[in-house]
């Protein structure tokens, strides 16, 4: 006689990262503030219950994405730096395995930029902030590194153009969600990092 499979019961570990992945599913479905613990539940077919077994709060669960975020984004630019052969190919590399993250986890600038999420608990906002700051700082090192070896303009802002860069990012990612499929995220990306390049780049005297 035939028997259906005994599913294996998830440790809470493995438990609390299906939570992680289906809220961050759910966010780019349904958008950050339409999603609820029932919603998360629903998708797993769990009771509501079981979801507040690994997560006493709502918000602990986004606190929780947010630091997968984290991990997953710098282990992702990180790897793609230490492949490079000077600080502005570092930069460059990092632009392309953030936008490559992004193209794979769409949710994830709705998630960092929330207005829901940067005002309703102030452990996730400072959580936010200290993601955005540090791959900021991250930039500003790289291109102060790329201007001691003149591969940019001497009297470049660094901080500013770190803040630059992340705006160019952010951008890209809204204009991609707003047109779909008319503005490929990775195609405009293309277009747009070497006017980047071109605006921070040495220029030689014949320029």
């Amino acid at each position: 006689m035939n028997q259906e499979p005994v599913k294996r019961r998830l440790s809470s570990e493995e438990r609390q990262s299906e939570i992680i992945r289906v809220s961050i599913e759910l966010a780019a479905e349904k958008g950050v503030d339409s999603v609820t613990t029932q919603d998360m539940a629903d998708a797993m077919q769990l009771t509501q219950g079981s979801i507040f077994r690994h997560f006493a709060t709502k918000d602990d669960i986004w606190i929780a994405v947010m630091e997968w975020i984290r991990d997953r984004l710098m282990k992702v630019v990180g790897k793609a730096a230490a492949e490079a052969t000077d600080p502005l190919d570092a930069v460059e590399r990092m632009f392309f395995a953030h936008i490559a993250f992004i193209s794979k986890h769409p949710a994830i600038p709705r998630l960092l930029f929330s207005e829901l999420l940067h005002k309703k608990n102030s452990k996730l906002r400072q959580l936010i902030e200290g993601i955005i700051s540090g791959y900021e700082a991250k930039i500003t090192g790289l291109l102060e590194e790329a201007k001691s070896q003149s591969l940019v303009s001497a009297d470049l802002d660094s901080q500013s153009a770190a803040v630059l860069y992340i705006g160019m990012i952010q951008g890209l990612v809204m204009q991609s969600t707003i047109f779909g499929g008319k503005r490929a995220l990775h195609q405009q990306a293309e277009k747009t990092f070497p006017i980047f390049l071109h605006g921070i780049k040495t220029r030689s005297r014949t320029d």
